[in-house]
């Protein structure tokens, strides 16, 4: 399927806003990316669109749980099989959420970044072909950032454990470059696109 036909159809754009094309292309070729784009700049789309071109799952970690919530009421909407993991769920709910991901009924998984010490959730993604990690909110990696999640600091181990390293991207609105390079560094990013 072309990504502009997908962009059109699920994001309804007609056409991909500055920076956005680079990102998403990296990302299908399996380069890493780091993306530093404005508020509304349109930075989920960066990821979202490879999620629908790349076979497996993608892993998305996001540290706001009604980020997570809206962005996944909005896939659904668009018809693209989405779900997030986070403490608003209730044990059956997420029993539900893992059997979706397992039949692969799910291309976007978001979770929050403390989920990634979780040993339940690191045999689910060892079972699975995850295509993609994408990191929103990136600056929280870093200590120069103004929203500093140790957890963030998790990320690159947890892609270091899985079974097939995929491309990951990071994506901020706000980055210094101390917080650039902390980014590139604690995340793993090899050779990203900036």
């Amino acid at each position: 399927m072309d990504k502009q036909i997908l962009l059109k159809q699920y994001f309804g754009h007609g056409g991909f806003r500055p920076g956005q094309e680079p990102l998403v292309d990296a990302l299908l070729s399996g380069r890493d990316a780091l993306g530093v784009m404005p508020t509304g700049a349109g930075k989920s789309v960066c990821y979202q669109l490879p999620a629908l071109l790349l076979p497996g799952l993608t892993l998305v970690i996001s540290p706001l749980i009604s980020l997570m919530k809206d962005q996944v009421a909005a896939l659904a909407q668009a018809g693209i099989p989405a779900a997030y993991i986070n403490s608003s769920l209730d044990a059956e709910e997420y029993r539900e959420v893992y059997r979706r991901v397992r039949r692969g009924d799910c291309k976007l998984l978001y979770v929050a970044p403390e989920r990634l010490q979780a040993e339940g959730f690191r045999r689910l993604l060892g079972e699975l072909p995850v295509s993609l990690v994408a990191v929103d909110e990136a600056h929280c990696v870093s200590q120069w950032g103004q929203d500093f999640r140790p957890s963030y600091l998790e990320i690159a181990e947890l892609v270091r454990a899985l079974p097939v390293r995929p491309p990951v991207g990071a994506f901020t609105a706000t980055a210094t470059a101390a917080v650039r390079r902390d980014i590139e560094t604690l995340l793993e990013l090899r050779d990203p696109l900036r």
